[in-house]
């Protein structure tokens, strides 16, 4: 388990901070406000570049903190004991920060545009039956995001190279489907910075409950399913040492 410390906290709180603002952003500015949820709104262009997004600050924050951005991710790596318990608080309490810090520059910046959308919050659509459906939505959501993450960062199997990549382009599909349901969010985090600042709440339960059970979900099948399975990681061949020679 890796010691965190005040570099890898303001990485987070940052890191943060830059995904929701431009998450918010593109809301703002490509999601319209019609009568159904899907009418005139881009989220080809949003999804891009919330993919891109997430791509870009784990690339910037991710071998300071391990690049989480997401009480969701953190959860999820504190249960298979890759952060401690104090620090998983702590990087929680600095993603909530950050999200808040991020969703209050959209406003700033957009204050107008945004008022429509509330400044990027998650809700509900009318399209679902229900908060249970937008739970449902948000914890599909959240359970391939942090499947993805634990397959390509926390396996011992995995080419770790490969990973940003990986996560960002699963984001871009994944909000690209969400994003006229619930808003895409996987992050209560994200969820919770736009909301406080839009004062438009989605109904809470699904934005924390989904993506908790969902993060959960994930770490069982990482447990249980791609880390039993498989090969084992394959070990460099060992050299073997002539036998010394005897005599003078």
């Amino acid at each position: 388990m890796q010691e965190r410390g005040l570099s890898a906290y303001l990485a987070e709180l940052i890191g943060t901070l830059l995904l929701v603002f431009f998450i918010t952003s593109v809301v703002t500015l490509y999601v319209s406000t019609g009568s159904q949820a899907q009418f005139g709104s881009d989220f080809a262009v949003v999804g891009f570049v919330q993919g891109l997004t997430l791509f870009g600050v784990i690339v910037m924050f991710g071998a300071v903190s391990g690049g989480h951005f997401n009480p969701a991710v953190t959860l999820a790596a504190a249960t298979i004991k890759r952060i401690s318990p104090l620090d998983a608080v702590i990087y929680i309490l600095a993603q909530l920060s950050g999200a808040v810090l991020g969703a209050l520059l959209t406003k700033g910046l957009l204050l107008d545009e945004g008022r429509a959308t509330h400044y990027g919050a998650g809700e509900v659509s009318g399209l679902l039956s229900g908060n249970f459906a937008g739970a449902v939505v948000e914890g599909v959501g959240a359970f391939c995001l942090v499947l993805v993450i634990c397959s390509v960062v926390f396996s011992k199997k995995s080419l770790k190279d490969w990973g940003p990549l990986a996560i960002g382009t699963t984001f871009v599909f994944l909000v690209m489907v969400g994003g006229p349901l619930t808003g895409a969010c996987y992050n209560p985090a994200r969820w919770f910075g736009a909301a406080l600042v839009g004062n438009e709440w989605g109904g809470v339960w699904p934005y924390l409950a989904g993506p908790i059970v969902g993060s959960l979900l994930a770490v069982a099948v990482f447990r249980f399913v791609l880390e039993a399975g498989g090969p084992a990681p394959s070990e460099p061949p060992q050299r073997v040492k002539p036998a010394a020679s005897s005599g003078s």
